[in-house]
């Protein structure tokens, strides 16, 4: 252990004193501190410049990492984050609880309990550890964040007991959910082993939250005088900023609502339809609204890049400002005979769909569809805006493995070469600093894929979740093979790619056969197992790079994230529970919440996919000419990537690979049903914050920021929390008047039902 230790010093100490490069500092203050380093060696060189002025490169083996207080901590949030991520499932605008929350208040938390707790050591054999083992250090301070960042996520899995109770009555024994939902945690695990070594090793790819965390943890934890100097400013202004949001937002959520939606366009013209429909943010298109509700708006204008928020925003322009008008008023792609605002199913007629009466279930415990009944009810349709939806989420997928081959294939094949001829990917001096500690081992990694692939099966044979066997290894295929090309685009741009419309497909097709279980949870199921635990492992990515920039041995940074994980998951399904109980008429969409926040539209269109895939099936589906242009998605996703591909080529200082099609597609697809108050505003404060602030004022942007960012989305999610434990439990019913209209709270009448 000694000997690890001083070859871990040696290298922490060689060619550079440990000096850590401060991100508020300005930049001749930067240069002398880089020249210490040879940053045209080869263990600097393929480092961007952008790591190089934030992570460091020295290494300190001794610094304690898990400890009694950094497990406490970890629990304390990531209970507290579980709840608030829980209930923003279903709500129709999230935001996430904020890590950088997480890392702010941990560090005073954690420096007091080093210096109240006492020096003492649990006696427990081999597993005795102390209550207090010095000073709090930035290797803990990190591990709670990746902790609470890996428990505060919410479970994709609670979405299957979810949509159960809402559409179908059905209580799923709370045992299987809750081993589905670890089964699935864990492969998304399973899963991120399968590209860490290519995307935690390489540094180019730089995952953005990761490196904002990094800048937050260096900045807090430093020990000169400027640091402490900086770190006490801004936690006076994160905890001021909280304290204003948390006041402020009781105004767009409940006293006020009208703030959170302002149409200008209403204004002037309440009573005409027109008008109404296109500047109104609730029930209309959004044009020009403005909302100041932070909900609808969240630190993504800080954490994605510039060009990612320039090339959503003009997804968003073109499907909801252009589109959604055209097939309103021009009476195209089923409207108005199917709502266009809605991810519902219709009949013919516009009707909602009788799903229900569609389904029996045989002896041997199948569900199949009604023949019969279909041929009275037909087709199940849906609104223009959900089917572009599909198309564009095709699309989506496609472009998203075309992009990968055109603009990072060669890298990949450089980086498979070099693995190939050395027997490592990368000498960096981060990799090699990492290399010191020992990571899992092929067996460790082989236990940790079985026993969630176990686990699942014997849920999935049992037939506990409405699944055939067999796709279920299908399932475990399809999501393997989309974790290279999803997570690149995650690493580069902090932009998460769904995948679930393409795997239904899939499975629709599959169980389109005599005797194949049709119900539509079983294709939930199957979704959550094929794409939803790329979500997982997305995040165990993002924090093991957390862990590669701060040099935190990776068997306790997986350790970590596991417990978390199953630590996080019953706080997930309690709260899922309890918002069923106290909110089942405005999330099974019985009843329309007045404030329009209460929804439930994502569950529902997990529904419509599960009734239009599973029960009817896409082949009645792409028969009929209403859905059968939503195939061609597949061929625009490979094509739009080749056409950017070929003017990058010509035009390289144009900068055309900005442009990422896949983020675009998958923009465009977003559903943003009848709340579309917030991406005008969110691109206006991007703009703000990471043109303007980010190209001008970069050391103001370095200092604030996140900062900035992190204390509006906890000063958000406080009162979120809040209202629903004070307000929303006891039934409590904000009185009408004037902020708060009965018949429209954006006073745009003419949309008054």
């Amino acid at each position: 252990m000694s000997q690890l230790r001083d070859e871990k010093a040696t290298l922490s100490d060689s060619k550079a004193p440990s000096v850590a490069v401060d991100p508020v500092l300005d930049t001749t203050e930067k240069l002398f501190l880089a020249g210490i380093y040879d940053f045209k060696s080869e263990e600097f060189a393929n480092i961007p410049e952008l790591v190089r002025t934030v992570v460091g490169f020295e290494d300190d083996p001794s610094l304690p990492v898990i400890t009694f207080r950094s497990i406490l901590l970890s629990t304390v949030f990531c209970t507290i984050g579980s709840t608030v991520s829980q209930l923003s499932y279903f709500r129709t605008t999230t935001a996430p609880f904020p890590v950088f929350f997480v890392i702010l208040a941990s560090a005073p938390l954690g420096r007091l309990l080093a210096r109240i707790l006492p020096a003492y050591t649990v006696p427990l054999g081999r597993f005795s550890f102390s209550l207090n083992p010095g000073p709090f250090s930035i290797k803990e301070h990190a591990i709670i964040g990746i902790a609470a960042n890996a428990g505060s996520q919410g479970q994709w899995a609670t979405y299957l007991p979810t949509n159960a109770a809402l559409y179908y009555g059905i209580t799923i024994n709370p045992a299987i959910a809750l081993f589905f939902g670890w089964g699935a945690s864990l492969l998304g695990f399973a899963f991120a082993a399968m590209v860490r070594k290519i995307l935690i090793d390489d540094p180019e790819f730089i995952f953005p939250l990761s490196l904002q965390q990094v800048t937050l943890y260096r900045s807090m934890q430093g020990k000169s005088e400027l640091h402490k100097s900086v770190s006490q400013k801004q936690m006076k202004v994160f905890w001021w900023i909280l304290l204003g949001t948390f006041v402020w937002q009781f105004l767009p959520e409940y006293i006020f609502p009208f703030v959170a939606a302002l149409a200008p366009l209403c204004w002037f013209a309440s009573r005409n339809h027109v008008v109404n429909f296109l500047g109104a943010g609730r029930g209309g298109v959004g044009l020009l609204n403005i909302t100041l509700n932070w909900s609808n708006i969240t630190s993504t204008v800080i954490t994605y890049p510039y060009s990612v928020q320039v090339t959503i925003f003009v997804g968003f322009v073109i499907t909801t400002w252009i589109l959604i008008p055209v097939a309103y008023f021009g009476n195209l792609w089923g409207s108005p005979t199917y709502n266009i605002m809605s991810n519902g199913v219709f009949q013919k007629n516009g009707s909602d769909y009788p799903f229900e009466s569609l389904i029996y279930t045989d002896s041997s415990g199948n569900q199949h569809v009604n023949e019969t009944r279909y041929h009275e009810v037909g087709l199940a349709y849906s609104g223009a805006q959900y089917t572009w939806e599909i198309f564009m989420w095709y699309a989506s997928y496609i472009s998203s493995f075309v992009w990968c081959g055109l603009f990072l294939g060669p890298k990949i094949v450089k980086i498979w070469k070099a693995r190939k001829d050395k027997g490592e990917y990368h000498q960096d001096r981060l990799s090699r600093i990492i290399q010191q500690y020992p990571g899992l081992t092929l067996w460790e990694w082989g236990l940790l894929t079985a026993i969630p692939v176990g686990i699942l099966l014997v849920i999935v044979a049992t037939k506990s979740i409405w699944m055939p066997t067999w796709t279920y290894f299908v399932a475990l295929g399809f999501g393997a093979a989309a974790m290279l090309p999803m997570s690149l685009v995650y690493a580069m741009s902090g932009y998460s790619i769904k995948v679930g419309f393409f795997n239904e497909l899939i499975y629709g097709y599959m169980i389109d056969a005599r005797g194949s279980s049709r119900h539509p949870l079983g294709q939930l199921a199957y979704r959550i197992i094929s794409g939803n635990v790329w979500y997982d492992a997305r995040i165990v990515l993002e924090d093991q790079k957390i862990g590669h920039y701060l040099h935190l041995p990776p068997r306790d940074v997986i350790g970590i994230q596991i417990i978390a994980n199953m630590l996080a998951l019953p706080v997930n399904y309690g709260v899922m529970r309890w918002v069923i109980a106290s909110k089942f008429d405005y999330v099974s969409g019985r009843v329309s919440d007045p404030a329009g926040q209460w929804t439930g539209q994502e569950f529902k269109s997990y529904n419509t996919a599960g009734i239009q895939y599973a029960l009817v099936g896409p082949k009645k589906l792409f028969a009929s000419s209403f859905f059968k242009p939503v195939l061609y998605g597949f061929p625009a996703g490979a094509v739009a990537p080749i056409i950017i591909w070929l003017l990058h080529k010509k035009f390289p200082k144009a900068r055309f690979d900005l442009w990422n099609s896949t983020i675009f597609f998958a923009s465009a697809a977003t559903f943003h049903g009848n709340l579309s108050t917030g991406p005008f505003t969110t691109f206006l404060v991007g703009t703000f914050f990471n043109f303007y602030l980010y190209r001008y004022r970069r050391k103001f942007w370095n200092k604030w920021a996140y900062i900035s960012g992190a204390a509006l989305d906890t000063g958000f999610n406080a009162n979120l929390l809040f209202i629903f434990i004070f307000l929303g439990t006891t039934g409590a019913v904000m009185v009408n008047w004037w902020g708060n209209n009965a018949d429209n709270i954006e006073r745009c009448f003419a949309l008054k039902k």
